[in-house]
Parts: structure tokens; C-alpha cells; sequence
């Protein structure tokens, strides 16, 4: 236990007196979750909708059938039980609910007007906002083709369709202002912590070695585990340090909600920084030099980062980039962070998420253990 304190402190004392480190650490990532949380906006394709009708007229197949031609949107799930929808919607199965009224073609015809009820999940606020505006013009145009049949028809008063809001729900859930920057900023933080994380960590024992002092620790007894050990809880304590400085950045400076439990978003970022450390400190025990070791990393953090769901939506992806992200540990967190502090949601609802990232930070820390030859 000593031994890997000397080393904690030893290693605390050389992050603190490089003077290039301090910027690093405290001021780059603050600019760049300000810089990047205002520049990220995108278009949307693909958008999940969950189907419920209750009418089963041929009106209602008309307005399906417009929906499954659309490329702006794809079927996540159908039912005549509204209740089903609504589950769907909080457990993140679907984007949209689009629920056609019983009754809903004899009150068109006898009203000459109508109603359709749109519920969106807008914890992405671009995807809410952009995903109601498709879904209207797309009424608009089914609309405009049920005008024209009724009146080659009867040549009487056309009907008119329009969608309304619940009255005994909110309309856009987790995200009402339909505010992007709710969205993006914490997945943003994901980002910056890998990044920093893998780098700092991934040029640690290559640093010692181009500056001789590993020969040092080498002609001592401590074990590798404990060397390992004692080089990443430093680096540990200061992802969690730059961890909470981006959560009072989101929320001071965006006013981005937690709605869900503080304690349970460090407890799976203390899970997930040790696996991030890992990989870093993996990539550190066979690079010769600190310039192979960033190239190296960077090689797999734009891997992580592009298809981790910040900067495309994982559903848009081919079905082959999909399966390849399930070994993604950036997608598991930008989830994680979304979920519990948009939704609320609580342990039951990311186990699966910790189970994952816990046997990734295992088997890598295990792989970085093997690896390091105490012997150069």
C-alpha cells in the first residue's frame, strides 16, 4: 500500500510542476465545451415512429402508407393501444407517436375537420423540432391529396386534418424548449473526458522512458500491478475533477437540467474513466515515444468519438456500423449521461450499460497489467 502511494504522490507532484499540463487540464477543455457546444447542429433522417391506430380506415392507411414512403422516417412499432406508445416513448424505442383517434374518418367527413395527436421525445431537441416539422408538412400533403379525392367524390366541402397537442401530457417530453444544446452538450463532456483521459494517460510510462526515470522503478520490487495502479488514480482524480467542472459549465452556463440522481452519473464515470485510463495506459506500455503514442490514440478516439452517437445518430448508421459500436465505450456513456440527466432514469435502467463498461475497464487494465515489461 506504500508503494503505490509513493507512486500517487510522486505522480501527482510531476502532473503539478509541468507547467504545460496545468492549461490542459483546467482551461482547454472549458473553451471547448463552450466552442463546441454552439457550433453542433444537424440534419435528421431517419426518425423512429410508433404507429397507433385506432380508426383503421381507409384515411388512416392513406396517411400510413405516405409514412412508410417517407425517407424521413421509419417504423419503430404499431399498435391501437395508446398506452404501448407511451411506454415506447420513455423507454427511448421511438422517436415519434402519431395516434390516429377512433372515429376518425366518420368525424372528417361529418366535421369537415380533424385531429391527429403527435407525442415526440425531445431530449434531442433537433431531432424533436426537426422531426414535427417533417411529420406536418407530411400531413399537410396527405391532407391536400384527401381534398382532392372527396372532391372528385362528392365536389363538396373539403376536410381538413391538423395535429393538437395532449392535453394531459407534455407534448415534448425531457426537452420542452426543444433546445439542442440540452442534447449535445453533455454528450460534448463524453468527448472531452475520452480525449483527454486516453491522451495524458497514453503518453505516462512512454514520458518516464524518454526521460530516463522508469530505469528507476525498474530496479525497485513493486510489483506491475502496483505501478499500474499508481500511475492512473492521479489521473483518475483529475478525470473526475474535469468531469464535475463540465458539469457546472452545462448547467451555469447552458442551464442544461439533472433530473436524474448526481451520485449515479459518478458512479458510471468513475466506472468508465478507469476503463478510458486503461486503454491509454494500454497504448503507453508498447509505444517507444510520446508522438507514436498520440498517433496511436488519436487513431482510436476518432473511431470511438465518430461512432459513438455525438455527432451521427447511431440508428443512421449501415446495420454492420451498428453492431461494430456495441464495442464502443463512448456510446455507452454518451447514453448514460443523457438518460439520467434528461429522463431521470435510474439504476435498473443503465445496468446494462455499467455490466458492459465494467468488463471493459477489467479486461483492459488486466491487458495494460500484462503488457508493461518492468525489465527495459
Amino acid at each position: 500500500m506504500r508503494t503505490i502511494l509513493f507512486l500517487i504522490r510522486k505522480e501527482f507532484l510531476q502532473i503539478f510542476r509541468n507547467k504545460g499540463m496545468l492549461p490542459i487540464i483546467l482551461v482547454m477543455p472549458v473553451i471547448q465545451l463552450l466552442v463546441l457546444s454552439y457550433a453542433a447542429d444537424f440534419e435528421i433522417r431517419n426518425l423512429k415512429v410508433f404507429w397507433v391506430d385506432q380508426d383503421h380506415s381507409s384515411a388512416s392507411a392513406l396517411l400510413h402508407q405516405k409514412l412508410k414512403a417517407s425517407p424521413y422516417f421509419i417504423f419503430s412499432g404499431s399498435s391501437t393501444n395508446p398506452e404501448e406508445a407511451k411506454e415506447a416513448l420513455d423507454r427511448g424505442e421511438t422517436d415519434l407517436v402519431i395516434n390516429i383517434p377512433l372515429h376518425f374518418e366518420r368525424d372528417l367527413t361529418r366535421e369537415k375537420n380533424n385531429k391527429i395527436q403527435l407525442l415526440v421525445n425531445a431530449i434531442d431537441g433537433t431531432k424533436a423540432g426537426l422531426g414535427t416539422a417533417y411529420a406536418n408538412i407530411l400531413v399537410q400533403d396527405f391532407a391536400k391529396e384527401l381534398r382532392n379525392k372527396w372532391i372528385y367524390k362528392t365536389g363538396m366541402s373539403v376536410p381538413s386534418v391538423q395535429f393538437r397537442s395532449a392535453v394531459t401530457e407534455q407534448v415534448f417530453w425531457y426537452n420542452p424548449e426543444l433546445n439542442y444544446k440540452t442534447f449535445m452538450v453533455p454528450g460534448i463532456l463524453v468527448m472531452l473526458i475520452t480525449m483527454i483521459g486516453v491522451f495524458i494517460s497514453s503518453m505516462n510510462i512512454v514520458r518516464e522512458r524518454e526521460l530516463g526515470t522508469i530505469e528507476q522503478l525498474n530496479v525497485t520490487p513493486i510489483k506491475k500491478y502496483q505501478f499500474i495502479v499508481g500511475k492512473l488514480a492521479p489521473l483518475w482524480v483529475i478525470g473526475l475533477f474535469e468531469f464535475t467542472l463540465g458539469l457546472l459549465v452545462g448547467k451555469l452556463v447552458f442551464s442544461i437540467p439533472i433530473v436524474g440522481s448526481v451520485f449515479l452519473l459518478y458512479a458510471f464515470a468513475a466506472v468508465y474513466l478507469m476503463m478510458i485510463l486503461g486503454i491509454g495506459m494500454f497504448i503507453s506500455t508498447f509505444t517507444e515515444t510520446q508522438q507514436q503514442a498520440m498517433f496511436i490514440s488519436w487513431f482510436f478516439l476518432v473511431i470511438f468519438l465518430l461512432m459513438g452517437g455525438l455527432f451521427t445518430a447511431i440508428e443512421n448508421m449501415p446495420y454492420w456500423a451498428q453492431k461494430i459500436t456495441l464495442g464502443n465505450p463512448v456510446r455507452y456513456f454518451i447514453e448514460v449521461i443523457r438518460l439520467v440527466m434528461l429522463k431521470g432514469a435510474g439504476f435498473n435502467d443503465i445496468k446494462l450499460h455499467f455490466l458492459v463498461v465494467s468488463l471493459f475497464a477489467l479486461s483492459i487494465n488486466g491487458l495494460a497489467v500484462l503488457n508493461y515489461r518492468k525489465v527495459q
